[in-house]
């Protein structure tokens, strides 16, 4: 796995992913610069991979910023109250068209599980990290994470 996705991979995922279908322009995200983000508030998208290559393809950040970029997705203006179930919705389509990209790097055919949303990412003894990618949207931090079986 580690030599069919990179850094690099995840982080041209994420440029694709932004300027289609949030910003609408290339280049509103870039490498985060500075220490890794503290989360007073953190929000955790992710869809699981299963098939030939089991894994997880999540994305982690602040509850504003997982607010900011629902408001985005789903054309709010910007002062507009996200509910728990639009936030699940559109946060939860991040991590699923990012999973399906990785999911489309893999030379083993597979299939995603459905998005989730929580405050947290579920412990999985049995994977690892394989790539984190710390990103700057706009100002605010998100974390893009794929994690592999051991």
């Amino acid at each position: 796995m580690s030599q069919t996705l990179a850094d690099g991979d995840v982080y041209t995922i994420a440029q694709d992913l932004f300027a289609a279908m949030v910003d609408g322009e290339p280049g509103t995200v870039r490498p985060w610069d500075g220490p890794a983000p503290d989360w007073a508030r953190p929000v955790v998208a992710w869809v699981d991979l299963h098939g030939g290559w089991v894994g997880r393809a999540s994305v982690t950040t602040e509850r504003t910023t997982a607010d900011a970029l629902a408001r985005a997705l789903l054309a709010l203006g910007p002062d507009e109250a996200v509910g728990d179930e639009d936030l699940r919705d559109a946060f939860g389509e991040v991590a699923n068209v990012v999973g399906g990209n990785v999911k489309s790097l893999l030379p083993a055919h597979g299939t995603l599980g459905l998005p989730e949303v929580a405050d947290h990412e579920p412990c999985e003894d049995a994977t690892v990290v394989l790539t984190r990618v710390t990103l700057d949207w706009r100002g605010r931090a998100l974390v893009l994470t794929v994690r592999g079986a051991a």
